[in-house]
């Protein structure tokens, strides 16, 4: 581990060993864990449930502390906690974000997880560092992450 150097991995420093004591010693890192920001205990809830459509990326900014804030809702669409499926007439949102279940079938009605595709793709490209999406590829295999 203390050969990898990746802007995404935390750096090994070094390690200590007394004994049956061992300790490994790590990069400063003063915000601490994800942990911390995503189970805060100031926990706000939302009484309807929103379909966003367009989570991406560029649609996620950034607050003074790290916090993540979603916005452009200009694809959202509202409905009840109750309601699973909500109408759709076309596909909605950015290319390499649309869960290819959409794009395959007549449209109709869509469950609200089609956010957690877009943002399973979100995550891919975090922990791959790269877009989704690179049409400078030579081979259309290469094209798309997954």
């Amino acid at each position: 581990m203390g050969r990898i150097h990746h802007v995404n991995v935390v750096r090994l420093v070094g390690f200590c060993a007394d004994g049956v004591k061992r300790a490994l010693i790590y990069e400063f890192l003063p915000n601490e864990s994800l942990e911390k920001y995503i189970f805060s205990k100031f926990v706000q809830g939302c009484d309807k449930r929103i379909l966003h459509f367009h989570i991406k990326p560029y649609n996620i900014l950034l607050d003074q502390n790290f916090n993540p804030k979603i916005f452009d809702f200009g694809l959202a669409k509202l409905c009840s906690k109750e309601q699973s499926a909500v109408s759709m007439i076309t596909a909605r949102g950015t290319m390499g974000y649309i869960a290819p279940k959409v794009l395959s079938r007549n449209f109709g009605n869509v469950s609200y997880k089609l956010d957690i595709y877009r943002f399973g793709m979100l995550v891919l490209e975090m922990v791959g560092g790269r877009k989704n999406i690179d049409v400078t590829m030579e081979k259309t295999s290469q094209v798309c992450f997954p």
